[in-house]
């Protein structure tokens, strides 16, 4: 193996930064969230201080994400399972569904129509000179009836292979669903599977929280690679997209969902921003909706006093439907520049359609890497959009893609929030001071 000085040195002042957080850790007791905050600004100057220096330590980042990937189908099976046959007749399931389904959607309707005024009225890629590229090879976008039939359960081991985690989800809404039959009709012996079920569930719990502890190892290491690999000067014909998304993300975020938050859930904002943020870096530097999930799950229990039933439920249900950073700014963003670059004189009903298109693509999208790519190709095939122009914005996809995700999981944990308040489900004071109740997130303790 070649000495390379680089690589080497940014590797060794990356463990240098690791000692110093798990001083501050075990030594100091200082907070998650301000160690999370602190890998962000160290991986920030590793990577500008040793640009393409990223080989070595690159390998923390992914191992992190690897492992909480590895957890995430079996936390999803055990919660799951847990959380609807808990329900009960403390919660019913068809009044969190239908509300969940309503509030992801709401975010996705209110993204889309912010990202196309706002593209509309900047002129967004108006005046760009590219060639499109025409290697580019379209995503294969499924037909509507193809959708559907891929929710429904087949093979649960090439769902979890290839992330299709809907299918998951279902098969084990209809395990739930069978034993709450089961249960009502005092089936004898029924109660041995949901001691197995609910045990499970505290196993893997306890899994996710030694994964969440290197939480901050993982943003250092992801955050450098980031900074680390983008050149300057394959992002400066593109800025003007990169900003424009990153403040729409921004709006969506702190303006929409705050707005969404205090009008429908007479709630303060700021207590939900502070509970959310450590799941919001964990899906800007990991960038993945689907591996964010327990950190979700944990912050919307333990910090914001949601039900732990209704939290595991709507998270995972917003990390596949909805999705308004992927499914509604992007593609509108992406569309609005394509039109703008190829002179098409686009009506207002055509941009209403677009909208339409949006949220119509938000349902079943899956929360993995690269989600945004399938959501725009699905958008520009069905409006008549050559798909190879989705390749001009591929310099900028990866950083584009940290504000993506954020907001995806932003607007899911929302959400969550809103169904709680209106189902009597959020325990406001855990929500206004932060703090963990008994009787509110058992599964916050266990992730703690």
């Amino acid at each position: 193996m070649n000495f390379n000085l680089t690589y080497f040195g940014a590797l060794a002042l990356v463990l240098v930064f690791y000692g110093l957080i798990y001083y501050l850790k075990q030594k100091k007791n200082v907070d998650f969230g301000v160690l999370t905050i602190l890998a962000v600004g160290f991986g920030i100057v590793v990577g500008l201080v040793f640009k393409g220096g990223a080989q070595y330590y690159a390998a923390f980042g992914s191992i992190y994400t690897n492992l909480i990937s590895a957890v995430v189908v079996p936390l999803l099976i055990f919660s799951i399972i847990s959380s609807i046959t808990n329900l009960g007749e403390e919660v019913r399931l068809k009044n969190i569904g239908w509300k969940a389904v309503v509030f992801l959607l709401l975010n996705t309707l209110t993204a889309s129509i912010l990202a196309i005024v706002a593209a509309v009225v900047t002129n967004i890629g108006n005046g760009f000179n590219y060639q499109l590229a025409t290697n580019y090879k379209a995503q294969e976008v499924p037909t509507f009836i193809d959708t559907i039939v891929g929710l429904v359960p087949s093979n649960l081991a090439s769902h979890w292979v290839e992330g299709q985690v809907v299918p998951i989800v279902i098969f084990a809404i209809i395990i739930a669903v069978a034993y709450n039959k089961l249960a009502a009709e005092k089936t004898e012996g029924i109660g041995e599977f949901k001691k197995i079920i609910d045990a499970g569930n505290k196993v893997m719990g306890r899994v996710v929280s030694f994964i969440i502890e290197l939480t901050p190892y993982a943003v250092l290491s992801l955050i450098g690679r980031a900074v680390s690999q983008n050149k300057l000067s394959d992002l400066l014909p593109l800025l003007s997209v990169l900003v424009l998304v990153y403040i729409l993300c921004a709006i969506q975020l702190f303006g929409v969902d705050s707005l969404l938050l205090a009008v429908v859930g007479k709630l303060n904002p700021i207590q939900f921003l502070k509970g959310f943020f450590p799941a919001g870096v964990v899906a800007f530097t990991s960038q993945s909706s689907i591996g964010t999930i327990p950190v979700t799950t944990k912050q919307l229990t333990k910090k914001l006093g949601v039900n732990e039933d209704i939290s595991t439920f709507v998270a995972t249900l917003g990390a596949n439907l909805g999705m308004p950073a992927c499914a509604g700014i992007w593609p509108m963003v992406t569309a609005v520049f394509t039109i703008h670059i190829l002179g098409i004189n686009y009506s207002f009903s055509q941009y209403v359609l677009l909208i339409i298109l949006a949220v119509v693509v938000a349902v079943g999208t899956v929360g993995v890497p690269g989600t945004s790519t399938i959501t725009t190709t699905a958008i520009f095939v069905a409006a008549g959009l050559p798909v190879e122009a989705i390749v001009l914005l591929s310099p900028i996809s990866s950083i584009v893609d940290m504000a993506r995700t954020a907001t995806n999981v932003a607007g899911a944990a929302t959400s969550a929030v809103l169904v709680a308040k209106t189902e009597g489900q959020l325990d406001l004071e855990v929500y206004n001071e932060g703090k963990t109740e008994t009787n509110t997130a058992g599964q916050a303790d266990s992730l703690a």
